[in-house]
């Protein structure tokens, strides 16, 4: 099963997506937006600069754990991955949305 963006509306009417895996994991999740049109915006940014390794930074959190950002060809990051427990999974985590983000369906859950 391919990737897929859900769209979502948060209880304070802000915007965000998630992309998920196949498997329904999350695998990158964005920041808080104002208005829908940017979060639809930032999926696309996302789908554009998600196929390119490059645009990936391996990051380190304070408790030591291995994360990502995504940023789009302006430098801005347009997504954040989850903690993950080692490095392995954290660049598994990359691969995995290089190989989702491009062909990510939009699962708009904003509409119900």
């Amino acid at each position: 099963m391919a990737g897929k963006f859900e769209l979502k509306k948060s209880k304070n009417a802000k915007f965000f997506f998630t992309l998920l895996a196949g498997n329904g994991q999350v695998i990158l999740s964005s920041e808080m937006y104002e208005a829908k049109a940017s979060a639809v915006n930032g999926i696309e940014s996302v789908k554009k600069n998600g196929g390119d390794a490059s645009r990936y930074a391996k990051l380190t959190g304070k408790d030591g754990s291995p994360y990502f950002t995504l940023k789009a060809t302006n430098g801005q990051v347009i997504g954040q991955s989850q903690m993950y427990s080692s490095e392995a999974t954290r660049d598994a985590g990359i691969a995995s949305c290089v190989n989702n983000a491009p062909g990510a369906s939009v699962d708009d859950q904003t509409l119900a």
